[in-house]
């Protein structure tokens, strides 16, 4: 069995589906991955749940179609050093992550969760693309 661990981000439909289809791209992933799709809240004063984001629940839909086990996980701080212990937690095989589009400084002055993960991470890290808009 292969883990792959999905961070999403709650604002980020497109991105999700696109980290979910590259998921499900991996060789025979609908027989041997599972996707443990990870949201970290960084405030949550309502108490929402991993299930009732639209990002979430489009990445869940793009790799049940695929035939890709689904299970959800959440956690609550800061987002790349959450997905790091979540990946160790679930002994993921892999990170996938999606990086928003900025210009460089933009990079340098806010800092990137994308890029936090991979410089962090000890185990690969598949970083999708932004989708481009139609």
């Amino acid at each position: 069995m292969y883990d792959v661990l999905i961070g999403i981000d709650n604002e980020a439909d497109r991105r999700a589906v696109a980290q979910a289809a590259a998921v499900a791209d991996l060789p025979n992933a609908a027989d041997e991955t599972t996707a443990h799709l990870c949201h970290v809240f960084r405030d949550n004063p309502e108490g929402a749940s991993v299930h009732q984001l639209s990002a979430v629940r489009r990445a869940r839909e793009t790799l049940e179609e695929a035939g890709v086990t689904c299970v959800h996980y959440e956690a609550s701080g800061d987002p790349a050093d959450e997905l790091l212990a979540a990946a160790d937690d679930v002994d993921a095989n892999a990170i996938c992550v999606s990086g928003r589009k900025r210009r460089p400084t933009g990079k340098a002055v806010f800092g990137s969760v994308t890029q936090d993960v991979v410089l962090g991470s000890d185990r690969p890290v598949l970083a999708v693309p932004a989708p481009i808009k139609e």
